[in-house]
């Protein structure tokens, strides 16, 4: 049990599209028994963390409208280059971590101190951003957030 937080890239694809043409067939070819079926949408995991407390309070605040519903939400690129920006203002002055990434407390969050856990949190967190604009084409993909707990 606790925090576990997810970004994710999903595309829509569409059968009548001419720039897909073909994706459907071949995505179906490793779903033989569903061949009679369209795929609609392609979805990759391009981030995980877990009981990343002060991540999870930035999308919260940031891009949930301060709801903690565990539903998912568009994160646009300038939201994703803010909290980048963040994290690494943070690691390179960790005395403006309560101030600018605090932490939050909930059901299973983990730890709500400012220590070597909080700050390898944001280490991860700029490799999975980092790791997104090198390998997401973010004008065909939509990147989201969710959270359970």
């Amino acid at each position: 049990m606790g925090l576990d937080m997810y970004l994710t890239a999903r595309k829509f694809i569409s059968a009548y599209d001419k720039k897909n043409k073909g994706l459907n067939e071949k995505l179906k070819s490793n779903f033989p028994k569903m061949k009679s079926f369209k795929i609609e949408e392609v979805k990759f995991e391009v981030g995980y963390w877990r009981k990343a407390n002060q991540i999870h309070n930035w999308f919260c605040v940031n891009i949930q409208n301060g709801e903690d519903n565990c539903k998912s939400y568009y994160v646009s690129e300038e939201k994703l280059k803010e909290l980048l920006k963040l994290c690494k203002k943070v690691l390179a002055n960790k005395k403006l971590a309560e101030k600018l990434l605090p932490t939050a407390q909930g059901f299973f969050f983990g730890s709500y101190d400012y220590d070597e856990y909080y700050f390898s949190d944001l280490e991860n967190t700029i490799t999975i951003i980092e790791t997104i604009f090198k390998e997401v084409n973010l004008e065909e993909y939509d990147i989201e957030y969710c959270s359970s707990w």
